[in-house]
C-alpha cells in the first residue's frame, strides 16, 4: 500500500478561474473610427466601378436639394447680416470703415457659407440617409443584397454620398451670394455705409483662391456628412429604436468632424495662400 501510494503521481492543483480582461478604454471608439475610414475607402473605390446607379443618384440629388435649398437661403441671410453688423461695428471703432465690405464678405465666403451648407445637409439629408439605410438594415434587406451578389455600398451608399457632395458644392455658391447680398444690405442701410466703399474693399481684399477653398470645403463637408450618415445607417443596434439613436449619433458626429476639419483646412489655407496685397 505504501509503495503503490508512493508511485502514484501527485494531482496538480486546480488553477483559479480565468478573470476576463476588461477592454482597454477607448478601444471601441478606435475600432469604430477604423470602420468609418474603411467605409470611406470602399466608397471611393466603388465610385469608379460599373454599373453606376445613375437613377438612384438623380433621385437622391433631387431629394437632398429639395429639403435644403430653402432653409439654406433663409439661414444665410441672418448669418450675413450678423457678420456684417459685427464687422462694421468693429471697423468703426478702429476707424477702418472702408474695409467693412471685404472683411464681412470674406468671412461669409470662407467660413460661414461652407458650414451652413454642411450643417443643413447633415441635419436634413444626412438624417434621411441614415434612417433609410438603417430601416433597410433591420429588415435584413442589405443581407439579402449581399446574398444575391449585390454590393450595398456600390448600390446604395455611393449614389447618396455623391449626391450630398454635389448638392453641397451647388448650395455653397447660392449661400455665398445670398449671404453677401444680406451683408451688403445691412451694412449700407442700417450702418450708413456707402455702396462704393463696400464693393471696393471687397475687390481689394478678396481673391479667387478664397472661392476655391470655400467650394473645396463644401465638397469635403458633403463627403463627410454622407459617409457618417451611411456608416451609422448600415450599423444600427436594437431594432427601430436603434435606428433613431443612429440618426442622432450621425448628426452629432458629423457636426464634430465638420468643425475639426474646417479648422484644419483653414489653417492650411492661410499658411499656403498669401493674403492679397501681402
Amino acid at each position: 500500500m505504501t509503495t503503490e501510494a508512493a508511485r502514484t503521481p501527485p494531482v496538480p492543483p486546480t488553477p483559479p478561474p480565468a478573470v476576463p480582461r476588461r477592454p482597454l478604454p477607448g478601444l471601441g471608439a478606435l475600432r469604430q473610427t477604423g470602420r468609418l475610414f474603411s467605409l470611406a475607402v470602399a466608397v471611393v473605390g466603388a465610385t469608379f466601378r460599373r454599373p453606376f446607379q445613375l437613377r438612384e443618384f438623380i433621385e437622391q440629388f433631387w431629394f437632398i436639394a429639395s429639403v435644403t435649398i430653402l432653409p439654406a437661403a433663409l439661414v444665410s441671410i441672418p448669418f450675413g447680416a450678423v457678420i456684417a453688423l459685427q464687422v462694421g461695428s468693429l471697423t468703426q471703432q478702429l476707424g477702418a470703415q472702408s474695409f467693412t465690405g471685404g472683411a464681412s464678405v470674406l468671412a461669409v465666403i470662407q467660413q460661414a457659407s461652407p458650414l451652413i451648407v454642411a450643417l443643413l445637409i447633415a441635419g436634413a439629408g444626412g438624417s434621411a440617409i441614415c434612417a433609410d439605410l438603417g430601416s433597410r438594415a433591420i429588415r435584413e434587406e442589405l443581407d439579402a443584397m449581399e446574398v444575391m451578389g449585390v454590393s450595398p455600398v456600390q448600390r446604395l451608399v455611393v449614389p447618396r454620398v455623391l449626391a450630398t457632395m454635389f448638392v453641397a458644392v451647388l448650395l455653397n455658391g447660392m449661400v455665398s451670394v445670398v449671404g453677401t447680398l444680406g451683408g451688403y444690405f445691412f451694412n449700407v442701410i442700417l450702418q450708413g455705409g456707402t455702396p462704393g466703399a463696400y464693393l471696393s474693399s471687397f475687390s481689394a481684399l478678396a481673391q479667387l483662391p478664397d472661392l476655391y477653398i470655400s467650394e473645396f470645403k463644401a465638397l469635403i463637408f458633403g463627403f463627410i456628412a454622407g459617409i457618417v450618415a451611411a456608416y451609422r445607417g448600415l450599423n444600427p443596434r436594437g431594432g427601430p429604436k436603434g435606428v433613431g439613436d443612429a440618426v442622432n449619433q450621425s448628426v452629432v458626429i458629423t457636426f464634430l468632424l465638420l468643425f475639426f476639419v474646417n479648422m484644419v483646412l483653414t489653417g492650411i489655407y492661410l499658411q499656403i495662400v498669401p493674403p492679397k496685397g501681402g
